[in-house]
This record gives C-alpha cells, structure tokens and sequence, in this order.
C-alpha cells in the first residue's frame, strides 16, 4: 500500500464535478466528529489502558469484518469473538486470517476504513496479505504500547467532540459520570437510553423489570410502577448527559392499548403467560408510550427497526449477540407509525430519527414523512448501508423530497474505535462529492454546496440529536 492514500478516493471521477467536490471536502475534513450513535465502552476512556494487541482492537470487536472473515470459513473462535483480550499466539493467529483473506474485503466499505486505519493511524504501508501478517501486527503492536497510541491519545488525534454511547437503563452510568467529574477530560462522552429488553415480552423479561425497578427504586409489581420506573430511568440519563433513546425492533408498530388492556398483559407477561400476540402488542403500545414520554422529557426517539437479530441461534448461543448474523427484514414505516404521528408528529420539540436497513422505503415513505412532519428526520444510512454506493443512493432518494435539513447527519454506530474517524471521512467525501455534481449540473451554487457541506457535519447532528 502507498505511504499515503490517494486523495481523490470516493469523489466523483467527472473532472468538473470532482474539481468542487475537493474545494468542499476541505472545508469539512478536518472539523470535529459528532458521534451520536455508537456503541464504544466509555470504561476504555475511564481506564485508559493500553490497547492488548492488534486484533482484539481491529479484529474481534468488529463485526463487520469478523463476519466476512466467518463467511469464508475462518471459525470466530480464531479470531476471537466474545474472548476479550487475546493470548498473544491467539492474537497472532487471527490476525494472519484476517490479512490472509484480505481479498475478501474488496470492494467493501470494510476495506476503505480498515486501510484507512493501518494508513493513517498506524503508518502501514504494506498490503495485508499472508506474507506480510506477521510484519504488520509487529509494526501495530509496537505502536500500541506508545502512550500517543492510548484510547484518550487517540481520542484526541481523531478530533471527536461529542461521543454517544448505548446504555441499558438499569445501568448506574458509573463511567459517564467519571469521566465529567475528570478535569482533564474535556469531550462530552453521552449515554444513550436503549430500553428494548424492557418492552417487549419474552424470556427473563420477569427479571429483567424487576431489575429496572431496583434501579428506580420503584415497585414494578404492576403496570403504573413500570412505567414509572421507565420515566424515572430516562430522567437518570437526562441527568447525566443523555440527549436521545434509541429503539430497535423487528418493526415499528405502534398501536395503541387501553390502560386497561395494557396493565393486563402487563401481569400476564410477569408470570410468563402472555402469548406472542400478546407481547407484540405490548411492545408496540410501548413505543408509542417511548413517544410520550419523549414529548415529556425531550428525548430525541430514534428507530432502528428491521432486523432479524442473532440468525443463526448455535452461533448465539456459543458466542452472544452482536456477532455479525444479524440480518435485515423488510421494513414498513407510512401506517406502522401513523398512530404515533396522529398524536406526536407535530408536538412542539418531539424530534423521531428514523433509519432503516430497507433501501426501498427511503423515498417511498422515510423521505416523504420527513418532508412533512417537523418532528421526523431521515436518518443517515448505517450498519448495512454505509458503504459508498447506497450513501450515494440514500442521498439522491431522500434530497428530492426532503431536502439536505431533514436528515440526520452521519452516525457510525460501530464499536470498532479506531474506525470512528474512516467512516466519518467516507461520509464527507461522498456528500461532498454529491454536492459538487449538483454545481456541476448547475442545479446549486458552490456557496450554498459550501454551506450545505458544512451543516450535514455541524449543523444537522447537533439539530437532530440535540447536541
């Protein structure tokens, strides 16, 4: 690999177009990173321990890149899936896989942050390759015992400004609340409200309310002391930085139950007897009460919906979720959300990001409902889709209907820390690029591409999600 990577990558190959895409991908290369959706332990930032070795840092904690690798046979055991910190022959062995298989990731987003990495953080510039692992992994673990290679170092070098995590609502917030009680720690690092587990019926559902009721401090006997101990968990959050909850189901229903209605499948669900109808319509209820309540507190509610989670159960059960067989269903937002939008979509500071794995619904119903409601943004393509081309696509899908000001500004929800800024990058180029074919086309000046270049880093995010 070069010394360094080329500098037009990902901007438009037409010469004019590619000519104002450069002028505004400096305007915003170097401004701060706003992350409001990720999910980096902020224990790493507390510790600020020395990273183990190169796999358990860019490896195993990857889903992205330990699926692939899985798909061409290399088992997770080897590359460390759900162990932590690895031995370092263990270390060794995956990563020899990984740079064994290298070809694997072409033409995948995977490749562009994963060079981007070895480039520009660690100075690689050998091709990962079989005869080339061990020399690498050398290079890296060498670096990683330099103090400028530490999580808080590098936090810095990467220039993020604002970094949300995901929470459980029962947590204590323990390390949120060190690192803004450190004086020498002067980013905002944010948790973020993810109740799933609590509103929808299913197994140890039981014993996981009554865990969020000890956390509130509140009887969750019944159905009132839930929901209280759900507005008290949220107003936790509040208080220790939280600007949003975050919300992924297999769909996005969200009908209403009496009282009633709700309080009795409420007691049937504690004593393990309410069917799976039963549980589905509870949960959906509940998103509607997520809505409330975020009109209450001023949580921004954001939607991940449609995914079939842990798809190979021998593969969860041996290794736990977040293992990289999670995958995507279709997706329907127009009447699924209609029940909460009738009620909430034109409340005064109710803010609903909506994102999807489903390409289809960007411009039949994301961009269309973001083109009306002032409570909902389209958000920004992740997980699946934040590769190169269906970002090209979700920009010319939604832009039509609703415009540069009614999405979200990127989010790189990944745990994989030292991918944090590849990924941004890869967004402003290919919005900058997008741009500079709107000028191009002379359909918008390049003062208002400026502009527009600079709010979908700044201005967006911090709108959105309250920043």
């Amino acid at each position: 690999m070069p010394s360094s990577l080329h500098p037009d990558r990902l901007l438009p190959v037409d010469a004019p177009a590619r000519a104002v895409a450069r002028r505004l991908y400096e305007a915003v290369r170097d401004l701060p990173i706003l992350s409001p959706h990720g999910h980096v332990d902020p224990r790493l930032l507390v510790d600020d321990r020395p990273f183990n070795d190169p796999a358990s840092l860019l490896i195993s904690t990857d889903h992205y890149v330990t699926r692939l690798l899985h798909a061409c046979g290399v088992p997770l055991d080897e590359l460390g899936v759900g162990q932590g910190p690895l031995p370092e022959a263990q270390a060794r062995r995956a990563w020899r896989a990984m740079c064994g298989n290298w070809a694997a990731f072409r033409g995948t987003p995977v490749r562009y942050w994963m060079e981007a990495e070895l480039v520009e953080i660690f100075g690689v510039t050998e091709r990962p390759a079989a005869a080339t692992a061990d020399r690498i992994y050398d290079a890296i673990a060498a670096r990683l015992a330099d103090p400028a290679y530490h999580p808080r170092a590098l936090f810095r070098r990467f220039g993020i400004e604002v970094l949300a995590t995901t929470d459980d609502p029962a947590d204590d917030l323990a390390a949120h609340r060190a690192l803004a009680a450190d004086p020498e720690w002067t980013a905002r690092v944010l948790p973020t409200f993810r109740p799933d587990r609590y509103l929808e019926p299913g197994a140890d559902w039981a014993a996981a309310v009554a865990r969020l009721g000890e956390a509130a401090d509140i009887d969750t006997s019944d159905y009132d002391g839930y929901i209280r101990a759900l507005e008290d968990r949220r107003r936790h959050f509040i208080a220790h930085g939280a600007t949003s909850a975050d919300h992924s189901h297999p769909d996005v229903g969200t009908e209403p139950l009496t009282p009633g209605e709700a309080a009795r499948i409420y007691r049937a669900a504690l004593r393990g007897t309410a069917s799976r109808a039963e549980g589905v319509a509870f949960r959906r209820h509940m998103l509607l009460e997520m809505a409330r309540m975020s009109c209450d507190d001023g949580l921004v509610m954001t939607l991940h919906p449609s995914v079939r989670r842990n798809h190979h159960e021998p593969t969860h059960h041996r290794y736990g979720p977040d293992t990289g067989h999670d995958i995507p269903l279709r997706a329907e937002f127009t009447d699924a959300l209609r029940p909460l939008l009738h009620r909430y979509g034109t409340a005064e500071g109710f803010h609903l990001i909506l994102f999807t794995l489903d390409e289809t619904v960007f411009t039949r119903e994301i961009a269309p409902l973001a083109g009306f409601y002032p409570s909902v943004y389209a958000g920004a393509p992740w997980w699946f889709l934040d590769a190169p081309d269906a970002i090209r696509r979700f920009r010319r899908a939604v832009t039509e209907t609703a415009g540069f000001s009614r999405t979200s500004g990127f989010v790189d929800d990944t745990r994989a820390f030292c991918s944090i800024p590849a990924r941004h990058d890869m967004s402003r180029r290919l919005d900058c690029g997008y741009l500079g074919e709107l000028v191009a086309e002379h359909r918008l000046d390049e003062d208002e591409a400026m502009e527009t270049a600079v709010d979908l880093v700044t201005v967006n995010p911090r709108k959105a999600f309250k920043l």
